[in-house]
């Protein structure tokens, strides 16, 4: 299993038991509302905590991580937002998919009659838990799924199988004292060791959230235009970490977007520049609204014309965002836009 799993471009690969997971860092961010907008969270919470329910008669879960670029890349200037940095190639679902279906090619030449549901992002699956049980890495003060060499510049995938498997041990965690992480989010996102509140997390907010942002968000968006990876730069574990990259996930497209034409684009513009990336995540009104507010959030002046026009814009979120950047850039606006 681990042989193929390294054979099909996985960077880590570890084995648990299926068995339900511990309910509790779940519960404790739902019984918060941390979950913000995402749902999913709380409707499929049975699946996600017993791999079963997905698979039945499921033995084993292979926990897989894919590397990205640990480097900064470009820094962003004047005019431009940042972008994460694991969205700066091509969308990691789609090169998890494609790692996935030639470990499952791999596994079925040795074992026909193997069942098996592979899954990366798109399956109510908590793939940092069982990461963490599988001894690939430990779930750290800021709820990325750390490890000793990669750092948490990695993507995770899991496979659930119908095969007993010898199992490795959990990994233990390793951040100690160190709470690093905790200040360097923004927005405070970070109450409690392990608890990320979705509802102040600029990534959430960036990428996830449909309409307005909040003031308390948005004033301290900084450039990031998408994403956030502030709470892992601050990591030590992430300081000497790297080598390994997925060459799929290597910043290629977007180390940074220009605000102004973002700001600007249609959606056809949007559908040629962004699909087949993570980026697309967002949507067109999400991209156009988040660069409106980098730019009031950096006094971008220069752009105010561009911002004025959304004024009147029917994207979710976008006229609010206008109506916030505005008397940031020197420029009140007109009762009813221009």
């Amino acid at each position: 299993m681990k042989e193929a799993a390294l054979a099909a471009g996985f960077h880590k690969v570890g084995i648990a038991r299926a068995e339900p997971l511990d309910p509790g860092p779940l519960d404790r961010m739902l019984a918060c509302g941390a979950e913000a907008d995402m749902s999913w969270l709380r409707t499929q919470r049975a699946q996600r905590l017993d791999p079963s329910r997905l698979l039945p008669g499921v033995k084993s879960v292979i926990a897989l991580a894919l590397a990205y670029a640990g480097d900064a890349g470009a820094a962003a200037l004047d005019q431009r937002g940042r972008v994460a940095r694991y969205a700066r190639g091509r969308d990691y679902h789609a090169v998890m998919k494609k790692r996935l279906k030639l470990l499952l090619a791999r596994l079925h030449e040795r074992d026909p009659k193997l069942r098996a549901l592979p899954t990366a992002d798109v399956a109510p699956v908590m793939e940092k838990a069982w990461a963490e049980r599988a001894g690939i890495g430990w779930v750290g003060k800021n709820g990325c799924l750390i490890t000793t060499d990669l750092g948490s510049w990695v993507v995770l995938a899991t496979v659930l199988v119908d095969r007993e498997l010898d199992a490795d041990p959990p990994h233990p965690e390793r951040c100690g004292d160190c709470s690093a992480c905790m200040p360097a989010c923004p927005t405070g996102a970070i109450p409690e060791p392990g608890l990320v509140d979705a509802r102040r997390c600029l990534s959430f907010h960036t990428i996830e959230r449909r309409g307005a942002v909040p003031d308390g968000v948005a004033s301290h968006m900084g450039r990031w235009a998408f994403g956030c990876d502030d709470c892992q730069t601050a990591c030590p574990w992430n300081r000497a970490a790297g080598g390994a990259t997925d060459p799929e996930l290597a910043p290629t497209r977007h180390p940074f977007v220009e605000l102004l034409s973002l700001v600007a684009m249609d959606v056809d513009e949007y559908r040629r520049e962004f699909y087949g990336t993570a980026l697309a995540r967002a949507g067109h009104a999400g991209l156009v609204r988040n660069a409106i507010l980098v730019a009031g959030a950096n006094g971008e002046r220069a752009i105010a014309p561009a911002v004025r026009r959304r004024l009147g814009s029917e994207l979710p979120g976008v006229a609010e965002a206008a109506r916030w950047a505005l008397p940031r850039l020197g420029s009140e606006p007109a009762e009813g836009g221009e």
